[in-house]
């Protein structure tokens, strides 16, 4: 048995699942891999198999359970995070013109 297989760890289910939604809250999946302290790619694994399952469950802040669709997850996280990239790229661009302007005025 060599040391990999040795030191391996098994995860329930539930820890795996409430680890995929960490990672899908966090900015990325190392950031989750790290704070939970899960080997570097295990997470990935997890995720990608939520993505393809479609399906997982959580619990609310209520400790409601609910069935969630990973892909609608992670489909409207990206759709967000354009929406947000595009709104800060409008905001410096008002900030420059608001700071022509203020120069033009005095």
């Amino acid at each position: 048995m060599n040391e990999t297989t040795r030191n391996a760890r098994k995860y329930t289910e539930e820890f795996k699942n409430e680890a995929v939604q960490l990672a899908l809250k966090s900015e990325n999946v190392n950031q989750a891999e790290n704070a939970l302290g899960v080997p570097i790619g295990a997470m990935y694994v997890w995720v990608e198999k939520a993505k393809a399952s479609g399906i997982t469950t959580v619990a609310d802040s209520n400790g409601t359970i609910n069935n969630v669709n990973v892909k609608n997850l992670i489909d409207g996280n990206r759709e967000l995070k354009k929406r947000l990239s595009r709104l800060e790229e409008e905001k410096a661009i008002l900030k420059k013109a608001a700071t022509h302007e203020a120069q033009e005025l005095k």
